[in-house]
């Protein structure tokens, strides 16, 4: 072998490793390029997704808008893009009962309403109003003695969530009464657009006025008078009220299949410098069964 051969094997080793790190480097080159690839999918589909959102969003602000003349219970409407759909289903927060300002009588007949026992109901309402007033309660049930400082207002409650701080609360109760409350209503509940549920919830409202009140609901929806008259003592706490919180429960979903959806409370003002306000927007897993009880599409 002469002196020159040694050198071309060297040679052609390198060559060979240089050809192999090449060819690894344009494998991880490819990989990465696919994977950014699909990162980049997904993150359009996302985009998309929450378009169609905000556009479900703005067709329920103005149907908001435009509620004057008629009660915004299960109201529902579907907007189709280029892109995909967007479903929207619109109820009327004033409807429900309002942890944070409901008269005492009216919360410790809803914890009756869900299987709290009548003492039990009635303390952990007291509380309630106790706490949001920043009377906080005894461990008896008793309120503030005389002789004790006043405390400082309490916050309003931002969350149905936030009664599990209340003591004596159980899990369950806040769990049943969640589809009857809203932190966004007021002290009396609007007989147009109340849920069947909520209506039960009253105190003195037994199943013979529920039956009646939904019955002369559907024949003469906005006859406010003479809903409440039929409610009994129950109408003190009822009033006919402009609609302008709402929540909203939207469900999108892209030709390929991708699908999400969201909860928002929206506030509609009049001579606001903002056509609608998001008080609450909560996204949730595409993948999770929609509000109209089929799954959505998952990619």
């Amino acid at each position: 072998m002469t002196r020159s051969e040694p050198r071309r094997g060297m040679v052609l080793v390198t060559v060979l490793w240089s050809i192999s790190l090449l060819s690894a480097l344009a494998m991880a080159a490819s990989v990465t390029f696919r994977g950014f690839a699909g990162v980049m999918a997904v993150e359009r589909d996302q985009v998309q997704a929450e378009a169609l959102l905000t556009a479900g969003l703005e067709t329920a602000a103005g149907i908001v808008q435009t509620s004057s003349k008629s009660a915004l219970a299960e109201v529902e409407t579907t907007v189709t893009l280029g892109t995909g759909a967007v479903r929207a289903r619109v109820n009327d927060e004033g409807g429900r009962i309002d942890i944070g300002k409901a008269p005492l009588e009216v919360l410790a007949s809803m914890f009756r309403s869900v299987g709290a026992s009548e003492a039990a109901a009635r303390i952990v309402a007291q509380r309630i109003v106790d706490r949001r007033s920043g009377n906080a309660s005894r461990p008896d049930g008793a309120g503030r003695p005389s002789n004790e400082a006043p405390q400082m207002p309490s916050t309003p409650f931002a969350d149905i969530a936030q009664l599990v701080s209340i003591q004596g609360m159980e899990p369950n109760w806040i769990a049943a009464i969640a589809p009857l409350t809203t932190v966004f209503g007021d002290q009396t509940v609007n007989p147009l657009t109340a849920p069947a549920d909520v209506i039960a919830a009253l105190p003195g409202v037994d199943a013979q006025r529920v039956a009646a009140f939904l019955n002369a609901r559907r024949s003469s929806p906005l006859d406010a008078d003479r809903l409440v008259r039929i409610l009994g003592p129950a109408q003190q706490y009822l009033a006919v009220k402009p609609q302008r919180v709402a929540s909203v429960d939207l469900a999108a979903e892209l030709a390929n299949g991708y699908a999400t959806t969201a909860h928002a409370v929206i506030v509609v003002l009049p001579q606001d410098s903002q056509p609608y306000r998001v008080l609450t927007w909560t996204p949730m897993p595409y993948a999770k069964v929609s509000i109209w009880g089929r799954s959505m599409a998952q990619r």
